[in-house]
């Protein structure tokens, strides 16, 4: 049997990370391209529009004007674009007083900038819907405004009692929308909805969604291949005692101050890994596939997903989950002369049903364990976090690492790693419900 040459890490790496990198903005863009799709099948009413819920605008000044929008022939931040199908807008607006005199109406920025010039109005720079928010921008003045519905520069315009529509045709240039009393008066209390009609929208989403594929067949291949590629060195050897060993030591001494700017130090990491996060839920999946087949795990990705693994292990080592080292993590899926370990033995056969639910169904009470340890967001924060905050405070306050606090906080990690690779398919037996504290994986 030919046996492919080894490569260089880097090599294999390239492949990985951008292919991570390609496959994460294919799927972004499909996912985009598909919401799309289904609002413009399902959200428009009868006519073909888009349409905002009715909301309450109120000022005590002259006026209240929208954004200024950009129309273009093309599509950037910010921006809307007009096609040769163009976007036809229909605004409609209420006065909130019985009987009052309303009037709205679109013209050039430039021209309403130059109307409202030394007035006092509100620009509206954020309107959300669910929950209804709504945010103003003050424009101080002391003039006084003449009557709009006198003023040509509108494109189009509405005035009167009761509740007025205008429609209008979007044309390249940057444009306002401006609801006022219709005399012209201070305190404008205005109930306005916004209905959108872009016909071309069904064929960019369709567009959107062949370049989106495209992109995540090319990502997908980059990292099946950059997975494949042989590794430079063997696979590293493992006790048939224990088929997940994760394993770390206690530097001693730390900086008392190191670990409060190890997260940012750790960025490039991060990064790198948010694209191997990519390329180890796709190899995985081929990984699923190939076990449904031949009831094996490739070798090849089977060493590149534990590299990933063994990676994101030294840095959470480094920076957050244990604290435990100075030493900068290399880049690298090799095993390296590091004080934070990870090996998985490859298995020689697996289970073509374990794979159908261990992922899913079996790992649920592991699912729920770990994920109070490793829990962390916005006002809470999982076991290990607290653990790492305590030996942190200590570690400035006194200089040294309490034992009990490492031996847990590496127990936890070991915990949840053997329920990674559980349930990436890369082990058959079941995790333990088991704590093992300290550095090192306790055999058999």
């Amino acid at each position: 049997m030919n046996v492919p040459p080894p490569v260089s890490e880097r090599t294999k790496l390239l492949f990985l990370v951008l292919g991570g990198l390609v496959t994460l903005a294919g799927f972004s863009v499909s996912v985009s391209a598909i919401a799309l799709g289904v609002a413009f099948v399902t959200q428009r009413d009868a006519g073909g529009y888009f349409t905002t819920p009715v909301e309450r605008y109120h000022t005590a000044a002259y006026a209240l004007v929208s954004k200024s929008l950009e129309l273009t022939t093309q599509l950037g931040p910010g921006e809307w674009a007009v096609r040769e199908a163009p976007v036809q807008l229909h605004v409609q607006a209420t006065s909130g007083r019985p009987d009052a005199a309303i009037f709205i109406g679109i013209a050039p920025t430039a021209d309403v900038r130059t109307f409202l010039s030394g007035v006092a109005y509100d620009e509206v720079v954020r309107a959300e819907t669910k929950p209804s928010r709504i945010e103003y921008r003050a424009h101080a003045g002391t003039a006084t405004p003449a009557r709009p519905a006198a003023q040509s520069m509108w494109s189009a315009s509405a005035s009167g009692v009761g509740t007025q529509t205008i429609d209008w045709t979007a044309q390249r240039g940057q444009w306002t929308l401006v609801a006022m009393n219709a005399d012209g008066s201070p305190g404008v209390d205005v109930d306005l909805q916004v209905a959108m009609k872009a016909d071309w929208l069904g064929a960019f989403a369709q567009r959107l969604a062949f370049g989106g594929f495209f992109t995540l067949v090319i990502g997908v291949a980059a990292v099946v291949f950059g997975g494949f590629l042989p590794a430079q060195t063997p696979p590293s050897p493992t006790s048939p005692a224990e088929p997940v060993a994760l394993e770390a030591s206690l530097d001693a001494p730390l900086s008392r101050w190191l670990w409060l700017v190890k997260w940012f130090l750790a960025i490039p990491h991060f990064v790198v890994l948010l694209f191997l996060l990519v390329a180890f839920v796709v190899l995985t999946v081929v990984a699923f596939f190939a076990i449904l087949f031949t009831e094996r795990y490739p070798l090849a990705l089977f060493e590149t997903n534990v590299g990933i693994l063994r990676w994101g292990w030294r840095v959470s080592y480094y920076a957050y989950s244990a604290l435990g080292t100075d030493r900068y993590p290399p880049f690298t899926l090799q095993q390296a002369d590091y004080p934070a370990t990870f090996i998985v033995a490859y298995p020689e056969r697996l289970s073509r049903g374990l794979a159908l639910v261990k992922w899913w169904l079996l790992a649920i009470p592991h699912y729920i364990i770990v994920g109070a340890f490793a829990a962390s967001g916005p006002g809470r924060a999982g076991l290990v976090t607290i653990l790492v905050f305590f030996a942190a405070v200590a570690l400035l306050l006194s200089g040294r690492y309490p034992l009990g606090i490492f031996d847990l906080a590496v127990g936890l990690n070991r915990w949840v790693y053997r329920v990674i690779a559980y349930a990436a398919l890369m082990r058959d037996e079941y995790p333990p419900f088991r704590l093992d504290l300290g550095g090192k994986t306790p055999q058999g």
